[in-house]
Formats: structure tokens, C-alpha cells, sequence
């Protein structure tokens, strides 16, 4: 995992900016890593970041480059973006049911964040949300 950070007004040292690939085995390494550089408690966007992550894993597939972001924004909100190379596997919003083992992913990050959104270009996608303060 590489990463780099810049300067920016906002609640933490600034961007972060994190160039992996989607392995289930550092999905914890990343929810870590985003923890330390926001210094402290962040359980929101942990959650945000894992599910996406999780979600290129499970519908474009293992291996898969990723590139992940992390940055203050304006009122102490914090946005989450991961880029993925296949435009074409859009995430899908589903309420799943009492027996369903699958399907909560985006339900849980819809439920924590202020508003989430899909972003498509020149090939790749962007899915990215929002999270207000603690």
C-alpha cells in the first residue's frame, strides 16, 4: 500500500491518499490506517471505507487497484472516495432480509453517511460518500 498526503484546512493532518490492491487482507490494514491518520475514534468512516473496498472485491474481484481518499471537507465532514478500473459494476442500494447473508454493505454506509454517490470516467468509478463529525 503507498500512500501520500497534502495540505488542507480540516479537523486532521490533511488528504490522504492510498494505492492498493482489493485483497480482503487489507481491508483491516486499511481501516488502520485511516484511523491513524484521522487521529482517533472514526468509526464511520471505517465502516464507509471498508464496504467499498469490500464491495470491489466481491463485484470486480480480487487484485483489483484501488485508490482510496480521504479529506476534510467544510463543517467537519469527511469525504470517502475509492477508484476502481471497471466502470461498468455499479454499486446497488438493497434492503436485504432477516435471512439474507449478503446485501447490508451500502445499507450501512447510506445509514452513517450524509449523502453517498457513484462518479464514472474514462474507464474507472468512483464511489464516494460523506461523513459528518462523530
Amino acid at each position: 500500500m503507498s500512500t501520500s498526503s497534502g495540505p488542507f484546512s480540516g479537523p486532521f493532518s490533511g488528504p490522504l491518499t492510498l494505492e492498493l490492491l482489493a485483497l480482503p487482507k487489507e481491508v483491516p490494514v486499511l481501516r488502520r490506517t485511516v484511523r491513524e491518520h484521522l487521529g482517533g475514534p472514526c468509526a464511520e468512516v471505517q465502516l464507509c471505507v471498508s464496504e467499498i473496498v469490500g464491495n470491489v472485491i466481491r463485484h470486480v474481484g480480487e487484485d483489483t487497484p484501488v485508490v482510496v481518499r480521504i479529506s476534510g471537507m467544510a463543517g467537519g465532514r469527511t469525504r470517502v472516495e475509492v477508484t476502481d478500473p471497471d466502470a461498468r459494476a455499479l454499486p446497488v442500494l438493497l434492503r436485504a432480509g432477516g435471512d439474507d447473508e449478503r446485501g447490508r454493505g451500502l445499507a450501512l454506509m447510506d445509514a452513517v453517511s450524509l449523502r453517498w454517490g457513484v462518479r464514472q470516467e474514462d474507464g474507472r468509478k468512483t464511489v464516494w460518500c460523506e461523513v459528518g463529525r462523530p
